[in-house]
């Protein structure tokens, strides 16, 4: 197993490297630089991502015949890497990395003709429709009804939590078709056009204070929405398959390129403010322990990351890696936050809501204190979402147990 980096890996880090400072411009850097959960705007987020379409580069994952990059393993990871250093923007999950791979491997010939074109050219946003009120991490008692009505469905209930539905053209969702004995077999994967009638969504204010642009998560109700069959994933009754399928997707990504910077943001406040000791943060033992402590297990995992990467190049399943990867890596998000809003100190404490104020031309905008800690209190806050999604930490440990351990 050979964890370095080739020649060509290399020279391509360097092709990667000269993209991102062209592409990258200053107003999505200073839009970045003040985000509170990692997100742009809907505007400055497409206008990325068509860049990287415009170059090829918008789909690693993808298979050459759906407009893939045909890179290897190595290559992806490289990217990757690049994008998380220099706190690019990311790259949609929804659509790109978790609806599209459900499309190409049990969709039907019309479904990717329908989808994969426009996923690819981010013509059309996508969000999950999983988790409901009242189900949690026990995704398969969800109840949103899927009744059968000549060749539509008639769906009834809601679903929560929902990323970016404000902006959504499209959702994959997952309905309750029958109630069987099991109750995963009785779950079906659609595809919902969100302009159908009879579908509302929510806001959900959260405690990193949400504001135009910046709105993450919503409640989604359906009531009578008709949805075609044809609309559906593969055969009904089937969609936890696919769902299981997806999940790999959503988890097993790599954390420790992004965590890098982060930490680089720390070492940046922490080297600025004092300490109650009078000299720099940076300065105080205790704080540089903890920071050392987040380091080494940062590395830890980006090792580990390499080797669990290097494997697939050789035609190594992920599995329930992908668990542990997901775990550690959100452990190590929220740690990381914790010494940043511990670096800030008191200037953490003014909570301002709009940190894009300014950006946006508003003269009255005021922020007290630097720039960069306007946004280190409400990532804290929204970073306590990690350990939760895709799985909370819990089930994590569950899937290690039984698919690792045998347990």
């Amino acid at each position: 197993m050979d964890l370095d980096f080739s020649p060509e890996e290399l020279a391509f880090r360097d092709e990667v490297r000269a993209f991102i400072a062209e592409a990258y411009d200053d107003d999505m850097r200073a839009r970045m630089a003040q985000s509170k959960n990692g997100y742009l705007d809907k505007e400055s987020q497409v206008r990325w991502l068509k860049k990287l379409h415009e170059k090829g580069w918008i789909a690693p994952d993808w298979p050459v015949e759906y407009g893939g990059t045909g890179w290897s393993l190595g290559k992806k990871y490289v990217f990757d890497m690049e994008m998380a250093l220099a706190g690019a923007p990311s790259t949609s999950n929804m659509g790109l990395k978790m609806c599209a791979p459900v499309v190409m491997a049990f969709g039907t010939d019309e479904q990717k003709q329908q989808h994969l074109p426009k996923i690819l050219s981010t013509d059309v946003w996508w969000c999950q429709g999983y988790s409901e009120p009242g189900s949690g991490s026990d995704l398969a008692s969800l109840a949103l009804k899927a009744e059968r009505d000549g060749d539509h469905y008639v769906l009834n209930g809601s679903k929560t939590w929902t990323t970016l539905a404000q902006w959504a053209d499209w959702m994959f969702c997952l309905v309750r078709t029958s109630n069987e004995d099991i109750r995963q077999k009785g779950i079906s994967f659609l595809l919902i056009d969100m302009k159908t009638p009879g579908i509302s969504i929510r806001p959900i204010p959260t405690l990193d204070g949400p504001v135009e642009g910046e709105q993450e998560i919503n409640e989604t109700f359906f009531d009578n929405v008709r949805v075609p069959v044809a609309n559906r994933i593969g055969k009904e009754g089937e969609g936890w398959t696919y769902a299981k399928y997806l999940l790999q997707f959503e988890r097993g990504n790599a954390y420790a390129p992004g965590l890098q910077n982060q930490l680089r943001k720390v070492r940046k406040i922490a080297s600025l403010e004092r300490s109650d000791r009078g000299g720099s943060m940076m300065g105080d033992p205790d704080f540089r322990r903890k920071l050392s402590e987040v380091e080494i297990k940062v590395e830890a995992l980006n090792a580990t990351e390499l080797r669990i990467f290097a494997g697939r190049a050789n035609g190594e399943a992920m599995g329930a890696v992908s668990s542990m990867l997901k775990l550690e890596g959100s452990q190590m998000q929220q740690a990381i936050t914790e010494l940043a809003l511990e670096a800030a100190g008191l200037y953490a404490q003014p909570f301002v809501r709009d940190t894009w104020a300014e950006l946006n031309g508003e003269t009255n905008a005021f922020r007290a204190g630097p720039d960069y800690a306007a946004t280190v209190a409400p990532q804290y806050f929204n970073y306590r979402k990690t350990s939760i999604y895709a799985g909370s930490n819990e089930i994590q440990h569950n899937i290690m147990a039984k698919m690792v351990l045998g347990l």
